[in-house]
């Protein structure tokens, strides 16, 4: 058989084996080794008998010393360094899969667990070498399987293949890693990769809160040098700082001294224009009334009392003027020997300061004449008036004095020099400003060089019925209420030149003119209401401010309008319970209006005005031209909307304003409904 067949090539058989499907199984080559061409055969059973040979792959020198045929048609072939194993079906040597596990992963004394999903493990710096063991379950020898390996983060490429299946890596850096490991069979077959990824932490002393430590401490380092330094130089600077301090605080109470002292001798405005410019305009005022008092026999006095014990007395005198003069917003302008010399209505300009030099005036008579136990002689004084146009100003280079010039200047002298001892004597001008206040007395014509003869009268006393019943030189009530009247025309003609210059072109609506529409109308309907005389003055007086905060803001101009108000009408001699009101009235036109009283009532009816009048279609244009450029209306469609819904369901307060002007709503409400 052997002969037949191997055709006597000296081919040995060894093993020998039968599978249960009657296959003999053998193998055959030359006596010791096997060469590439050696074969492996099986028999077929059912009398039909066929030599199949397949050659192995040799991969070195081996002899098969065992055959096993399994149940899966796969044969398993024994040598002394591992198996083979022979696929019947596929006529294929090796078949099986090749995997690769991790057996051990060690950092630094620790042994991890083994996973391989792709979470990140963390490492502490301290265990920085890390060792890999890992395994091939492969029937074949160990020695035959070959392993290659690449750190991520370490390594720049794979290693070359070895039989060694463990890697270590020592001292690693803190970061991320990612450990690669694949294997490879001596027939070429290579696993797929398997991978450990892991962080390696960095020591503390490089961690964020370690560095910012060392910026803390670094900074703290500079810090102690800086501060060393400054405690080094702090000692000497305290010295020159304390003297430098006196210097200043001595230069700064001179100043304060030096600014005090001129104000004293010029206005205030002019010491700021001096301050600000290093020189002060001269300015021409056309209403200002001047005072000039003169002590009766001055120079007989002067004979017979010693120097000191005069001018002791003079300053008495004079330092009560000043106080006066403050007292009535009057301008000290000089004293010349014993001549006393004031003016009323600058540097501001106002309407009162004929009556308020008037008021000064009595109380200085009144001064001399119930204090005479303080003087060794008995004094008296001629006090002279006259109102008029002046022109003032700044004169001097190193000493500065502020005068005034002109012939309203002359005549209150000539008024002065031509009155009498105790008694006021005022000019024809001044007394027709003043007559309705005070009780004067004609006492003839004094002829003035180009100016003809000017009337001269002696004012005696504040009328009865506006002077108070125990004292006829103390205005009352009713005097102040008058007096306040003019002091509100100053008042309305300064806000209406603001807002005038302030308010933006772009109010169409809330303009000088409502200003204006709404204190004429606050006056009528307060008539009609027989709104007193002083409720009538705070009504203008809120009419005049009520849109005042439109220069500043204009969703709350009211709140605005109110904070000015209670600021200005201070200057303007209002009382607090006044200036209360005021500002009271002024809050309750906000909108929509809830007015709690007859005052509040007035000047919401006032505010509402144009609803009722004749113009009222190019008002209500002018106010939607306003709004729409606000951004609070969209369309003129949609505000004659709103318009025809207010008119339709709005109410005037008063009866005044009711019978003034409901009579034009239904003729107006018919304009609206054509234009919607």
């Amino acid at each position: 058989m052997t002969d037949t067949l191997f055709n006597n090539n000296n081919k040995w058989i060894y093993p020998l084996v039968e599978d249960k499907y009657k296959n003999i199984w053998f193998s055959s080559g030359k006596e010791g080794v096997y060469e590439k061409e050696t074969a492996v055969a099986f028999f077929v059973a059912e009398n039909q008998y066929n030599i199949v040979s397949t050659p192995f792959k040799v991969i070195k020198d081996f002899t098969i010393e065992s055959i096993y045929p399994d149940i899966n048609a796969v044969t398993w072939f024994g040598t002394f360094d591992g198996l083979i194993r022979f696929d019947a079906k596929k006529q294929t040597q090796d078949t099986c899969k090749l995997n690769i596990f991790f057996t051990q992963i060690i950092a630094g004394k620790d042994t991890l667990p083994i996973s391989y999903k792709p979470d990140l493990t963390e490492i502490e710096y301290k265990n920085h070498n890390m060792l890999f063991k890992f395994i091939t379950p492969y029937y074949d020898a160990n020695n035959n399987v070959q392993y290659q390996y690449f750190l991520k983060g370490f390594d720049k490429n794979w290693s070359e293949w070895t039989h060694s299946n463990f890697k270590e890596y020592t001292n690693l850096h803190e970061g991320k890693y990612v450990f690669h490991v694949r294997a490879k069979n001596i027939y070429g077959i290579t696993s797929k990769e398997i991978t450990f990824t892991f962080k390696i932490l960095p020591p503390i002393y490089r961690t964020w809160f370690a560095y910012f430590f060392y910026v803390i401490l670094s900074i703290s380092f500079i810090l102690s040098i800086y501060f060393w330094r400054v405690e080094a130089f702090a000692q000497e600077k305290h010295k020159l700082s304390k003297l430098l301090n006196e210097r200043t605080r001595e230069l700064a109470e001179q100043k304060e001294r030096a600014e005090e002292l001129i104000k004293n001798i010029l206005p205030e405005d002019t010491v700021k224009e001096l301050r600000d410019k290093g020189t002060a305009s001269k300015r021409k005022y056309k209403l200002v009334s001047v005072l000039f008092t003169d002590v009766q026999g001055f120079t007989h006095i002067a004979e017979n009392m010693l120097p000191d014990m005069l001018i002791d007395e003079l300053n008495i005198v004079f330092n009560k003027f000043d106080e006066i003069c403050d007292t009535y917003n009057l301008e000290k302008i000089k004293t010349i020997g014993d001549a006393y010399m004031c003016a009323g209505g600058l540097p501001t300009p106002n309407r009162t300061n004929s009556i308020d030099i008037t008021l000064a005036a009595l109380k200085m008579q009144e001064f001399i004449k119930t204090n005479k136990n303080q003087f060794k002689y008995q004094w008296a004084i001629r006090v002279g008036i006259h109102t008029g146009p002046v022109v003032a100003g700044v004169v001097g280079s190193k000493k500065f004095t502020y005068d005034i010039w002109g012939d309203t200047v002359n005549i209150a002298a000539r008024m002065e020099s031509s009155g009498v001892a105790n008694e006021i004597n005022v000019s024809g001008d001044t007394y027709n400003r003043i007559k309705d206040y005070f009780i004067c007395e004609y006492r003839g014509k004094l002829p003035v060089k180009y100016k003809g003869e000017i009337d001269m009268y002696f004012v005696k006393s504040i009328k009865t019925e506006l002077a108070k019943p125990d004292n006829p030189l103390e205005p009352n009530e009713h005097f102040n209420l008058k007096l306040q009247f003019l002091i509100y025309e100053d008042l309305e003609e300064i806000v209406l030149s603001t807002l005038e210059k302030a308010l933006p072109k772009n109010y169409h609506y809330h303009n000088v003119k409502h200003t204006i529409d709404v204190i004429v109308q606050v006056e009528m309907i307060g008539l009609g209401e027989k709104v007193p005389r002083e409720e009538m003055l705070l009504l203008k007086t809120a009419a005049l401010f009520h849109d005042y905060g439109f220069i500043f803001d204009y969703n709350n101009h009211e709140e605005v309008s109110a904070k000015h108000a209670r600021e200005i009408l201070q200057k303007f001699r209002y009382s607090q319970k006044q200036i209360d009101i005021v500002c009271r009235l002024i809050l309750s036109t906000k909108f929509p209006p809830n007015p709690q009283d007859k005052l509040e009532m007035i000047l919401c009816d006032a505010d509402l005005d144009y609803l009722g009048r004749s113009d009222f279609i190019p008002v209500s244009h002018n106010l939607y031209k306003e709004l729409h450029e606000q951004g609070k209306i969209r369309s003129i469609d949609e505000w004659n909307k709103l318009q025809y819904e207010f008119i339709r369901k709005h109410q005037y307060y008063t009866e005044t304003a009711k019978k003034m002007r409901n009579n034009s709503k239904p003729s107006q409400l018919e304009e609206l409904d054509k234009l919607i």
